[in-house]
């Protein structure tokens, strides 16, 4: 198997052209790796601290995903199934794992989150074309991960014991950050980025071989040396080729006269290769010519993109790095999204980070010192002289600080030097992070030792650069701070949130990072939230998107979080919502306004719902979490309902109310599935066949998983009145199943041949459908065949998307 050319399949994230031109071009930087052996070797260098390899699991979703249905809503059994293998897998051999999810687009990167989005709604359209010609999925060269992967994920990943964070920025520059901070054994993901960081070792997860655990090591520093470049030109390269903040096309005219006077075109090499390598050699034989003496500005044609363009190279500057690029003076910092930045003129900033150590080499930078050891002065090493370049020691603070060697003056300057903190941090530990109780089921976590760098915990000054007039704080992850993670007063002062309690914002903060919480830290900070394409058929107008069916329920949750509908908050508050769905071009946000709600007792405050710890209080946090779906008047036919099927019914009711086109054979096909489920094993799921596809099924599978979805939101606004594996999909829902009960209900199966002649089903399938069919009538819904319907059904009470832009 040709592994190079498996490694470049995936699709481009990072660094433009980048990805296929280490396929294509320099193949020699990618090294074959076993995780059997590096973490042995780790074992051996450094005793006492557990191998850790940090993951980005948005990279991994694809690799992860391996039954072979996916359009019918996803095989949730047997993706629980490979994600134990796969953490398994990494127990075997003693490594700890780290997953970090995705928690936030920020705003210099919406362009390209909306770019993204616009293509997969043509890649769905053009798998329902498939599906309506051919009556069958698709092959994997159409692959799309089914909706609410990346969600559920999470709480597959926290069931099974591991350690799982949501990033509060897009969660790349994150992993870099703990993979260094926490010396890491490398990162695992698909995304060129982690060959600009300057970090641990970077590995790719779609050559991973998980019976041998062998996998492919991508090295940045034997991709300087193809380059002719330095670690820290990297970051400008790849800003001058275009990344996720700075747009391909912008410096499209430079990258073709850099082309047009490079000597040294390679006629075997694609164009793009050719590109790159002409950028390198201009930065490498030209710019580092006024490195120091110019600012980039003089040297690059940035024009009104300036600040732009300097963002994008802080943006792969880690806490406590500098570059070289920046034209300041020493020591002077400026303010990039939450980050400070250290301006040093230093020609390089390095962590003592091995970033491409073999595991049979015994050369390379310590990262920390052995606990047994009370000796030892680490070492900075200058790529271009190969020499050591000793510590010296603050005498205020009792830490070493890296020295690095001006080229021209010859000089050593210290690099990052704060003489303020005097707290000694230990070199093998992981600092704990204390919760503020929240009522909801009890996790238990193992905290493992991880080896970290003392002299990274450190808190940058902030300071501000007159240049960018950027004035936001540094930002830091809560679980990698020195202090307490709960501490966090006078950061949360500086933001502009919708909701102006502190405490509040701490707990929602704190749930947010931990994976535990969705999109609630979202709304209470920045009053923003988006949701990804969903497999819906934009030419099946019966169906209304998933984004207008559960929009009343999202808009009661937002008075819920704001506090919108009373007279201390302005009723003009709108939440902005970036969700896809069909005809969105998606050029700006709706606005959407928060629902009056109405709860028996009414309206409690968040600190009620998330603080109070009295018995009375789980009561309140159901009631608010029925009224959010409108279902007070259900309560206590819900609340007969054995779990997990509560969670189902409570969705059913609201989707049967919600839309009309919904009929009786829909609602038998749903609730048959969710009872033959508790009887099937995962084996038994795989084997299942289908005679065809609907394409109307796709889209129902995909609605109730989104169901699933906002129920998440729901239950984590309301204080977690239900324990989460109540609906999570492995327990409630299999697509395949759900597909094959809906094809049989289509054809007129009789209820007893939907249950599989399991006569101790029935009597559960009529509650429950007289517990669905009840409610809804309390709503004037009668739920009727496919043959009652009459002509004036329009498809929903959701339909007209003009109607809720109003809100």
């Amino acid at each position: 198997m040709d592994r190079q050319m498996i490694l470049f399949q995936s699709p481009v994230m990072g660094v433009r052209g980048l990805q296929g031109f280490v396929g294509s071009t320099c193949p020699h930087i990618c090294t074959v790796v076993n995780f059997r052996e590096l973490a042995e070797h780790h074992r051996s260098r450094y005793p006492g601290c557990t191998p850790t390899v940090v993951v980005d699991a948005m990279c991994c979703l694809r690799y992860w995903y391996t039954p072979e249905s996916w359009v019918c809503g996803g095989q949730w059994r047997e993706y629980f199934s490979a994600l134990r293998d796969f953490v398994d897998s990494f127990a075997s051999v003693g490594i700890k794992l780290v997953f970090f999810f995705d928690g936030m687009v920020e705003q210099g990167k919406r362009n390209e989150w909306v770019k993204r989005r616009l293509k997969n709604n043509r890649e769905i359209s053009r798998i329902f074309h498939y599906i309506r010609s051919h009556r069958e999925q698709p092959g994997r060269n159409m692959f799309f991960i089914p909706s609410g992967l990346a969600i559920f994920t999470r709480f597959a990943l926290k069931t099974l014991g591991q350690e799982t964070l949501c990033s509060l920025k897009e969660a790349d520059y994150e992993v870099a950050s703990y993979g260094l901070q926490y010396n890491c054994l490398g990162i695992l993901g698909e995304d060129t980025d982690y060959l600009i960081y300057d970090t641990c070792p970077y590995f790719s997860i779609s050559e991973l071989c998980l019976e041998s655990l062998e996998t492919i090591m991508l090295c940045r520093e034997k991709l300087c040396e193809s380059l002719g470049l330095r670690v820290a030109d990297l970051p400008l390269l790849a800003c001058l080729l275009g990344n996720d903040i700075i747009p391909e096309g912008m410096f499209e005219s430079f990258r073709f006269k850099c082309l047009s006077s490079y000597t040294s075109v390679k006629e075997n090499f694609d164009k793009k290769g050719n590109i790159i390598l002409a950028v390198s050699d201009h930065i490498s034989k030209v710019l580092h010519l006024h490195q120091g003496e110019k600012k980039l500005e003089e040297m690059l044609p940035l024009g009104p993109n300036r600040a732009l363009f300097y963002k994008g190279v802080a943006s792969y500057l880690l806490p406590g790095q500098s570059s070289p690029w920046f034209f300041q003076k020493p020591k002077s910092l400026i303010m990039l999204d939450k980050q400070v930045i250290s301006m040093s003129s230093d020609p390089e900033s390095k962590q003592e980070v091995p970033i491409c150590t073999e595991p049979e080499s015994k050369q390379g930078v310590p990262m920390c010192t052995e606990p047994e050891s009370k000796q030892g002065v680490p070492m900075c090493t200058e790529p271009e002289s190969k020499q050591e370049v000793p510590m010296c020691t603050v005498p205020e603070s009792k830490q070493e600080v890296p020295m690095c060697t001006v080229p021209e003056s010859k000089q050593e300057v210290p690099m990052c030097v704060e003489p303020e903190p005097k707290q000694e941090v230990p070199m093998c530990a992981e600092p704990e992070s204390k919760q503020v109780p929240m009522s909801k089921e009890p996790e238990s976590k193992q905290e493992v030792p991880t080896c970290a760098h003392p002299e990274i915990k450190q808190q940058l000054p902030v300071e501000t650069d007159s240049d960018f007039n950027l004035e936001v704080p540094m930002y830091a992850h809560p679980k990698i701070k020195e202090d307490n993670p709960m501490d966090m007063d006078s950061e949360i002062k500086q933001q502009v949130t919708l909701v102006s309690d502190p405490e509040i914002l701490k707990v929602a903060r704190m749930h947010h990072v931990q994976a535990e919480s969705y999109l609630v830290y979202s709304i209470v900070s920045s009053g923003e939230i988006e949701c990804s394409n969903t497999l819906e058929d934009e030419l099946d107008q019966a169906l209304p998107s998933q984004a207008f069916v559960y929009r009343p329920v999202r808009q009661r949750v937002y008075t819920l979080l704001l506090g919108s509908c009373r007279d201390d908050i302005s009723a003009s508050l709108a939440v902005k919502e970036w969700f896809v769905y069909p005809g969105n071009p998606l050029r700006h946000p709706d606005l959407v306004r928060p629902l009056p709600m109405i709860i028996p007792g009414g309206t409690p405050s968040l600190k009620s719902l998330w603080l109070n710890q009295e018995p009375a209080a789980q009561a309140r946090r159901l009631d608010a979490l029925l009224a959010c779906f409108n279902l007070s008047s259900s309560r206590d036919e819900l609340l007969a309902v054995e779990s997990p099927l509560r969670a189902l019914c409570c969705l059913l009711i609201y989707l049967f109310v919600q839309v009309d086109t919904l009929c009786l054979e829909d609602l038998h096909a749903f609730v048959a599935q969710a009872l033959c489920l508790q009887g099937k094993s995962t084996a038994q799921l795989v084997d299942l066949q289908l005679e065809y596809i609907s394409p109307r099924a796709v889209q129902l599978g995909s609605l109730l998983v989104r169901g699933l979805t906002t129920l998440a939101l729901v239950n984590s606004a309301c204080g977690f009145p239900w324990k989460t594996s109540e609906f999570m999909p492995w327990n409630l829902f299999d697509g395949k199943l759900f597909h094959l009960k809906y094809l049989q209900s289509e054809k007129g199966y009789s209820v007893e041949a939907l249950l599989e002649q399991n006569r101790s089903w029935l009597t559960r399938f009529h509650n429950l459908k007289a517990v669905v069919c009840k409610a809804c009538m309390k709503e004037n819904r009668r739920i009727v065949g496919r043959g009652h319907w009459s002509s004036h059904h329009t498809g929903s009470r959701t339909h007209d998307h003009d109607q809720w832009r109003r809100y």
